[in-house]
């Protein structure tokens, strides 16, 4: 409650303005408050915080022999490289790539023909993939079917989220299914927009078995071999 009370002291100026003090009682005004948060407190429905879902790498250790010695039908080596324009800007993102081993073959120091193929970053057409998620998705199209159905199942209400990423999970590191085994290698010029791309490619894919490697002198003999060889005249 709010009190004004009028200063009375000694003598003062005739015409002078009386002073008057004014005291608020804040007291009530803490107790609305309290209750008020009270009852916020009681009427708040908690929504689930919405994350992103990402397919992190199997805990499976895979050393750099281990990779050279998966089947061919499973190991593919991606070499990311960037095209600049003339102030700096990105002008595209190239991605070379090759499944297995690389296989080249030489006439005296001369590198002829190498099993080196060329894509790039490419979205969906509708619902067809286009680019290098094609070829990821056909190499992964097992997993990508059993998580789809494990997903339509979420959408159906007939299991929860927390259910489907586990069973998700499960599917991705299943030994059951021929799983891709990639090899991300950037180039010096690389930038960090093709990286990311292809890290993308991996969650969109549902890949599990992937790392960041680096380039061998092979690698980059090849790379450089198609750019001669494919250069605009």
């Amino acid at each position: 409650m709010a009190q004004i009370e009028q200063s009375s002291g000694g003598k003062k100026k005739k015409g002078a303005q009386k002073k008057m003090s004014i005291h608020v009682d804040f007291t009530p005004m803490v107790d609305m408050n309290m209750l008020l948060i009270t009852f916020f407190m009681l009427c708040t429905t908690m929504i689930k915080s919405q994350t992103l879902s990402i397919a992190l790498p199997t805990n499976e250790k895979l050393e750099q022999t281990e990779l050279q010695k998966a089947k061919e039908s499973e190991a593919i080596t991606l070499i990311l490289d960037t095209e600049y324009d003339d102030n700096g800007g990105v002008k595209g993102n190239t991605i070379y790539y090759y499944t297995g081993k690389p296989v080249v073959e030489y006439n005296g120091d001369q590198l002829i023909s190498s099993n080196l193929e060329v894509t790039e970053f490419l979205g969906n057409d509708g619902v067809t993939q286009q680019g290098i998620r094609k070829i990821l998705h056909d190499r992964n199209r097992g997993v990508l079917a059993d998580v789809e159905k494990k997903k339509q199942e979420w959408r159906d209400k007939k299991i929860t989220e927390e259910q489907f990423q586990e069973a998700a999970k499960k599917i991705r590191n299943s030994d059951q299914y021929e799983r891709p085994v990639v090899i991300i290698k950037p180039m010096p010029g690389a930038s960090w927009e093709s990286v990311i791309s292809a890290l993308d490619e991996m969650q969109i894919n549902q890949i599990s078995r992937y790392q960041l490697g680096t380039l061998t002198d092979v690698d980059e003999a090849m790379v450089g071999d198609y750019k001669i060889k494919h250069a605009k005249k």
